[in-house]
């Protein structure tokens, strides 16, 4: 039983969302006849939602220092139309036309961060503001109408990894090299962690519980570069699916393992005790809401890329589904709680019901119903964890941030970085 508590943990309900994920997918699978689990439907399902979880890793950042950001969709139709209009009616080359896009990205975050940080109106009215804003400049710029996107950019939206190499792997090789550097770094995670928590002088730890551990994730793994590697020639795994994987690493590491993100959650859980401790709050609301618009940027150009072309309508209602896979994924409206990772669960349950609805032939009225009721479980189920004082779904995933659960005290805040301005 020890062995199991180790490589589970010593709650089997830790890993709910990922039951649930899972559950969706075979059930779909079973109840599609078979079409929710092929390689094409999931590429298409990474693909044609990479541009939501993009959303949603800002989104996170932005709901654990206790504010929302509303303008999001807004502020990605805006600059997919930017970019498309740089290109045609400015000649920029598609690489400067997307690098201009990302500095407007960035400079509408600023635009936010500034009313928000220095001027001290709420995030939830700055942004509804910014929504109004580029909702009517995205229609005003484009004079109603379509503008094509640099064929160049198709790549980044609906592009696929490259094939090389033998052929008789059976697979594409770009998404097996992928896949097996996934599993390598996975296991030299696990065991580093071992070996690490072994010299700490902890003497209950079972190393055939990390073996079997590694070797099931290994399969996980193993199964998802098959799927995605075997798919009709000329298609593996989605290049938007590949910046997505960068982005969710490169984020944990910013959120979990350096001084801003430990500041970031220091903010969310009482912003009072933060200033006290050296963090300087407005700075990392600043900075929050400037990266919040620059992945919205990013979003908007990867959505345009695959689309071909920027329309007056892009980017409508996106901050819902950014929103319902931060709070799916165990934030915490009051803030201070939440993960990367753990919204990430969440978007998928998302995008999984969106897939598996349409294969089963349910309209988008019935799916919004569904989406909106499940939405509302997940969130109820974390509050009624909550009040029986046990981890919510987030605490229970990934534990790192679970200790937060209660109103963070300034003994429980990272001290700052040496010579940081107070609030």
């Amino acid at each position: 039983m020890n062995v199991v508590k180790q490589i589970f943990g010593t709650d089997l309900r830790q890993f709910t969302m990922v039951f649930a994920l899972v559950a969706l997918l075979l059930g779909f699978h079973i109840a599609s006849g078979g079409n929710m689990l092929t390689p094409g439907n999931m590429q298409n399902l990474i693909a044609g939602n990479a541009y939501v979880l993009i959303l949603a890793i800002g989104m996170v950042m932005v709901i654990v220092i206790g504010h929302i950001d509303l303008s999001v969709g807004s502020v990605a139709g805006f600059v997919g139309m930017c970019v498309a209009l740089s290109a045609r009616d400015l000649s920029f080359p598609w690489w400067a036309a997307l690098l201009a896009g990302l500095v407007i990205g960035a400079a509408i975050g600023a635009w936010h961060g500034f009313w928000l940080a220095k001027v001290g109106i709420p995030g939830f009215i700055t942004t509804l503001a910014g929504m109004m804003i580029f909702r009517g400049g995205v229609i005003w710029i484009s004079g109603s109408v379509s503008v094509p996107v640099p064929p160049e950019l198709n790549v980044l939206g609906a592009g696929y990894l490259p094939e090389w190499g033998p052929g008789f792997t059976q697979l594409n090789n770009s998404t097996l090299l992928l896949g097996l550097i996934a599993i390598g770094l996975y296991a030299w995670n696990q065991i580093s962690t071992y070996r690490q928590r072994v010299a700490d002088g902890e003497t209950d730890l079972n190393r055939t519980a990390v073996i079997i551990r590694v070797v099931l994730v290994a399969a996980v793994l193993g199964y998802v570069t098959y799927l995605f590697g075997s798919g009709r020639p000329g298609t593996s795994f989605p290049v938007p699916g590949l910046i997505l994987v960068v982005l969710v690493l490169v984020y944990h590491v910013i959120t979990q393992r350096t001084t801003f993100g430990r500041h970031i959650y220091a903010v969310g859980g009482n912003k009072q005790a933060a200033a006290l401790s050296g963090v300087s709050v407005s700075k990392v609301q600043f900075f929050v809401m400037m990266n919040m618009s620059f992945l919205a940027a990013l979003a908007g150009i990867l959505f345009v890329a695959r689309a071909t072309s920027a329309g007056p309508t892009d980017g409508n209602m996106w901050e819902l589904d950014a929103i319902a896979a931060v709070f799916i994924g165990g934030a915490a409206v009051s803030g201070g709680i939440g993960t990367v990772t753990a919204t990430m669960i969440g978007g998928l349950v998302m995008a999984t019901l969106n897939s598996g609805l349409f294969l089963m032939g349910v309209g988008q009225d019935k799916t919004q119903v569904i989406k909106g009721l499940v939405l509302l479980a997940a969130v109820a189920f974390d509050v009624y964890n909550k009040q029986q004082g046990r981890p919510s779904i987030t605490g229970r995933l990934f534990g790192d941030r679970g200790k937060s659960e209660s109103t963070t005290d300034s003994a429980q805040i990272a001290p700052a970085a040496p010579g940081a301005a107070e609030a």
